[in-house]
């Protein structure tokens, strides 16, 4: 299987909706692992690792999100996978 990286921005609604609890579980759900965060400017910001096919079926997850969000756009680079990742977590940069 191809493993593959992900380093996304996710853009609308998506603070104060809990859409941060819920990527980390349909991340875990999907065997991915790395963080997400909010980011200062109102965007969800994270890097995704694992089978290139569970990557992609989480970006297709980030562009309904949370119940509450209301997603405008999710912009995703893909990078070389790295393995670096144990889990997948909730960062707080601030």
């Amino acid at each position: 299987m191809e493993k593959a990286r992900a380093h996304i921005f996710i853009s609308g609604r998506v603070q104060g909706v809990f859409f941060r609890a819920y990527t980390q579980k349909a991340a875990r759900a999907r065997n991915i692992l790395g963080w997400v965060m909010n980011t200062r400017d109102g965007r969800v910001e994270a890097v995704l690792e694992g089978e290139k096919e569970q990557v992609e079926d989480m970006i297709s997850w980030c562009h309904q999100g949370s119940p509450m969000s209301q997603v405008t756009g999710v912009d995703v680079n893909w990078q070389d996978y790295t393995g670096e990742f144990q889990d997948f977590s909730v960062k707080y940069p601030w």
